[in-house]
């Protein structure tokens, strides 16, 4: 989302909400939205939820900025799921060394837009990204040959989006939680009939 997209959701709740407040937060390290290449913010619904526990703390407690950092850290203001989750945090060279791949592996990566840095981070995703195709290196199959795969990912993802889009937009307390739960309930059963499809075409190729 967009820093325009994250205000709407947030102003009906918190009407004092500016565009101003929320590069504050950003710039005191409460919340760490990612950049698109051309510079711009990118938030998600975590960023939003962290934001409105924020902005709750504020209203309803007075707790200086200080303290609900201390908070967040401990794991206020993230989805149950993830609070009892240790966060991988890789450097570049720590990647390349967990996943097993060389540096033009991953620049391959980053340039086909198959994973993306934050913060000059790698998450477990991205790490699952690279060993992955660091396997499927060995049958022939570079970075440039998986954009049908991660064009049928982004399907999928726009599906989960239409999906879970009317709960947030009712911007109820829980919404964001409800959400959660809702996309990540759908992206199991999405990867699952993914994996069915997969094997199906497979048995039709090898003439079974």
């Amino acid at each position: 989302m967009s820093i325009g997209e994250v205000l709407a959701l947030l102003q009906g709740e918190f009407p004092d909400v500016t565009i101003s407040k929320i590069r504050f937060l950003e710039g005191e390290g409460l919340i760490e939205p990612e950049r698109s290449p051309s510079g711009y913010r990118k938030f998600t619904h975590l960023h939003v939820e962290q934001l409105r526990f924020i902005l709750t703390e504020q209203r309803d407690h007075y707790l200086p900025l200080r303290v609900i950092k201390d908070k967040m850290a401990e794991g206020f203001g993230r989805p149950r799921a993830l609070q009892d989750k240790q966060e991988i945090r890789l450097s570049r060279a720590e990647l390349l060394e967990a996943a097993g791949i060389d540096e033009e592996t991953l620049a391959e990566l980053e340039d086909y837009g198959l994973l993306e840095p934050v913060a000059r981070r790698y998450d477990e995703e991205a790490l699952n990204v690279a060993r992955s195709v660091g396997a499927l290196a060995r049958f022939g199959l570079r970075a440039r040959h998986l954009r049908a795969v991660k064009a049928a990912a982004e399907r999928e993802c726009g599906l989960v989006e239409q999906t879970v889009a009317p709960i947030l937009k009712r911007r109820a307390p829980g919404a964001i939680g409800e959400a959660d739960e809702v996309a990540r309930e759908l992206s199991t059963l999405l990867l699952d009939l993914h994996a069915s499809l997969v094997r199906t075409g497979v048995r039709s190729v090898l003439g079974r």
